[in-house]
Parts: C-alpha cells; structure tokens; sequence
C-alpha cells in the first residue's frame, strides 16, 4: 500500500494503546503524527467503522481502542485501510494485440493477490500489543 495509511492507522493505535484507556484527542494525535488533523479524522472515521476504536463527541470527548491491543492484528488493519494492490497497476490499458499486452493484468493480478495473502498473514502474526511493546514508556 503506497498511500500511507496503514502507518498513520498503525500510529494511531499505538498512542491509544500507550494511553491506557484515556480519551485522546484529533489533535493531539496530529501533533504526534505531525499531520493535519483533519486527516487523522478522516482515519479515526475508518477505524471506528472497523471495530478498532471507539470515540467520544463533545469537549471532554476523543478516542480510545474499542478492544483489547491483543486482540487487534496488524493483517485486519492492513486489510481495512488498502486500497490498492500494494506493488500498483498499469496507468492505462496495455495493447490487447500484444501476447503480453492482452494477458499481463491477469498474470499481475494473480501475482500480486498471492504477495498479498502472504502479506496479510505474516501481519496477522503480529497484535498491536506486540507492535506497541517496541515504543519505550
């Protein structure tokens, strides 16, 4: 996945996990991802609708885990934020008169869902709270 969203995710959840329950907010999120927070809303959006986090409108709101970090795996997230094959496609149609031409999609597409699954599962190998443990207190 080339557009950064599976590190901003991931980042995301290892500050809600080292918070220990505590609500945190966009902004303090963006400060340490030092981004936009609007874009890290944007995440917390897609996140919440997975089951990741849970948030809290108002002043006193922001966000935590929705679940334990031991029961998030880094395959599940990868899968909720991809949007694309994660080694890219052709930009336009190759030529369909070409031997190459007419059958490289096909042969890419195989190739790189089978990169992928075997992505997904070694990520799966790995909780956030394994992921988490690696950042000092």
């Amino acid at each position: 996945m080339n557009n950064g969203r599976f590190a901003i995710s991931l980042h995301i959840l290892v500050l809600l996990d080292k918070a220990k329950g505590a609500l945190l907010s966009s902004d303090y999120m963006a400060g340490s991802l030092n981004i936009n927070p609007v874009l890290v809303r944007k995440e917390l959006i897609n996140l919440r609708e997975n089951g990741f986090v849970t948030t809290k409108e108002g002043k006193n709101g922001g966000t935590t885990l929705a679940k334990s970090p031991k029961d998030i795996r880094l395959g599940a997230l990868y899968q909720c934020v991809r949007s694309n094959y994660l080694l890219g496609s052709h930009k336009n149609d190759p030529n369909p008169l070409c031997e190459v031409g007419r059958e490289i999609n096909q042969h890419l597409n195989s190739l790189y869902e089978d990169a992928e699954r075997q992505l997904v599962e070694r990520l799966n190998q790995q909780s956030l709270a394994n992921f988490s443990a690696k950042f000092s207190n």
